[in-house]
């Protein structure tokens, strides 16, 4: 078995998918693992790391020719073939036309963010998670080095420093991290989250829970959060976060929703559109779903940009900043991911592996596991999936090619007789 780890295709990219110490593991499951040249450079792995640890170094060609790639984002799947099989974070839902190319190319396409939450199993291979969790250490850091003020307490002869105010928006791996980090940073810190256990969560890190009067739990049975959809309910969620907002120096935004674009911090479009107008002159707002639509307002993907006097951070994909520790952790998920898809040093889809094929019961109802597609077919656990994609492309094609002949045969069919003379073969009976 060939394992192959290409060069990231996008230049913001500094991760890589597989890192040196993670070969002999991978060797130990039967796989020879070769990695594009330069690959693990941003990262910092060099290319003698990795063939000191057992691996191979190859052309881009020579990578893609294997019969799993591995990587981070989806790279350049023209160059595979029919049943090779790609590992990777496509965000299928949000990317539907690159999604139903690789389908249409037969490619056996496993995408990892597509993991089931709540499976147990999957702790250990879900990048997410691994990845969330540094860009929210990363957001709570770049808070503190922005703001115009201290983060801890301090009592000097000089006089008194009130802590810092963040408040976290989002109570799930990344918001978490951002809560931890900034609690060890000094700051007071408030946090709201539309799921219920988030409040607990947030209490135990030393947070303070914004409570929303008349609470209705907002989370799925895949354990996602979901939207309020009493306004009434929505009122009182933005009331109460924005007297929270008025007083922040930091507000750290983390929260997004599976399959779709991050919803803005307020429900109401005024609270959003007013919002940098009412908080403190030097207040930084970090937006850490820039990059999929954004939670706030006048946030711009790659920039910091200033607004009615608060800085707003659109950096996005925050564990890039931290690329060595990152492809460490997406190694690991990778290396502990296709232990599922190794059977007496074969490749294989389990159809009862539950990472895979996800549990039609409840686990992710709807959303099945990572495994998407395999011979130009959606898995029949992705019945979401299914109505956004209804088919594959060449089948759409197929379909209206079939379509386009019956038509003409309709239309042969409707010549008046007494104008033509028409042959069986014409009307195109078979």
């Amino acid at each position: 078995m060939l394992l192959g780890g290409p060069k990231e295709k996008d230049d913001n990219e500094t991760r890589v998918s597989i890192v040196p110490i993670s070969i002999p593991k991978l060797n130990k499951l039967g796989f020879e693992v070769i990695i594009e040249k330069g690959a693990g450079e941003k990262s910092g792995y060099s290319d003698s790391e990795y063939e000191d640890k057992g691996g191979k170094i190859g052309n881009l060609v020579e990578v893609m020719g294997s019969e799993l790639i591995a990587s981070i984002d989806v790279p350049d799947f023209k160059m595979m073939k029919k049943g090779q099989m790609l590992a990777c974070i496509a965000d299928p839902f949000r990317n539907l036309e690159q999604t139903r190319k690789i389908i249409d190319a037969g490619i056996t396409l496993l995408s990892l963010d597509v993991i089931p939450r709540r499976l147990s199993k999957g702790q250990s291979m879900d990048v997410n998670s691994s990845q969330d969790n540094l860009s929210g250490y990363r957001a709570a850091l770049m808070g503190s080095l922005h703001v115009s003020k201290m983060v801890p307490m301090m009592m000097t002869a000089a006089g008194t420093v009130r802590p810092a105010k963040f408040v976290i928006q989002g109570a799930a791996v990344a918001g978490l991290q951002a809560i931890a980090t900034a609690k060890r940073l000094g700051a007071a810190i408030q946090a709201i989250d539309v799921r219920l256990a988030a409040k607990q969560d947030t209490e135990s890190l030393g947070a303070k829970f914004i409570d929303v009067p008349g609470w209705k739990d907002a989370e799925s049975s895949s354990g996602h959060a979901t939207l309020f959809t009493d306004k009434g309910l929505q009122q009182a969620f933005d009331e109460e976060l924005m007297k929270a907002v008025k007083e922040a120096d930091v507000v750290i935004t983390t929260a997004r929703l599976f399959g779709a674009d991050a919803p803005p911090l307020f429900f109401g479009k005024e609270m959003n559109e007013k919002m940098t107008h009412e908080m403190k002159q030097g207040a930084v707002i970090i937006d850490m779903n820039c990059d999929t639509g954004g939670n706030i307002v006048g946030s711009v993907e790659g920039e910091i940009v200033e607004k009615d006097g608060v800085t707003i951070i659109g950096i996005p994909m925050l564990c890039r900043t931290i690329p060595n520790t990152a492809s460490m952790l997406y190694s690991n998920n990778i290396t502990n991911f296709v232990t599922v898809l190794v059977e007496e040093g074969k490749l294989v889809i389990n159809p009862e592996e539950q990472v895979l094929t996800g549990d039609e019961g409840g686990i992710s109802a709807g959303y099945g596991g990572i495994l998407i597609a395999e011979d130009g077919k959606i898995h029949n656990n992705h019945t979401k999936l299914m109505k956004a994609i209804p088919m594959p492309l060449k089948k759409a094609k197929e379909d209206n090619k079939e379509q386009k002949d019956k038509n003409q045969t309709i239309n042969i069919t409707n010549i008046n007789i007494s104008d033509s003379v028409i042959s069986k073969s014409n009307v195109g009976e078979k």
